[in-house]
C-alpha cells in the first residue's frame, strides 16, 4: 500500500529511486552521469529542494535554472522538449508507484511546472543558429 509524504526522509526516497531511474534511462542516463560527479551530495541537494516545495521549506541554495542552461551549453545546446518529457514520466511514474495524496499530486503538479519553466527559458538562452 502506498502511503503519502510526509518527511525529508519520504522526499529522499523519492529523489533517490527516481535518480536510480534516469541514471540508468538511455536517453537521459548519460547527460546525468557526466554532468553529476557527486551524486550522494546531489541527492541531497535535490531532497533540499524538493522538501522546500513540498513542505514550504526555505532550506535549498542554489540556482537551478543557470545550472540547467551551463549543462545545455556543455551538451552543444542539444537538450529538448524530448529530454524533459522522459524526465517527467520517469518523475510521475516514481511519484505514482511509491506514494498517493496531496503531497503526491503537488510533486508531479510542481514537477510540470518546474520542467516547463526551464525548458522556456533554456530554449531562450539558446545562441541563434
Amino acid at each position: 500500500m502506498k502511503k503519502e509524504i510526509e518527511n525529508r526522509e519520504d522526499v529522499y526516497t523519492l529523489v533517490t529511486t527516481f535518480y536510480g531511474r534516469i541514471r540508468g534511462d538511455v536517453y537521459l542516463g548519460p547527460i546525468f552521469n557526466k554532468q553529476i560527479t557527486d551524486w550522494p551530495h546531489h541527492f541531497e541537494h535535490l531532497t533540499d529542494f524538493w522538501e522546500g516545495n513540498l513542505f514550504f521549506k526555505k532550506i535549498f541554495t542554489g540556482r537551478p535554472l543557470q545550472t540547467h542552461k551551463r549543462v545545455d551549453r556543455d551538451e552543444d545546446y542539444t537538450i529538448n522538449e524530448q529530454h524533459f518529457g522522459v524526465w517527467l514520466n520517469h518523475w510521475v511514474q516514481t511519484v505514482d508507484e511509491l506514494y498517493e495524496g496531496e503531497l503526491a499530486e503537488m510533486a508531479k503538479f510542481r514537477a510540470r511546472k518546474i520542467g516547463t519553466f526551464f525548458l522556456v527559458n533554456m530554449f531562450q538562452a539558446k545562441p541563434s543558429h
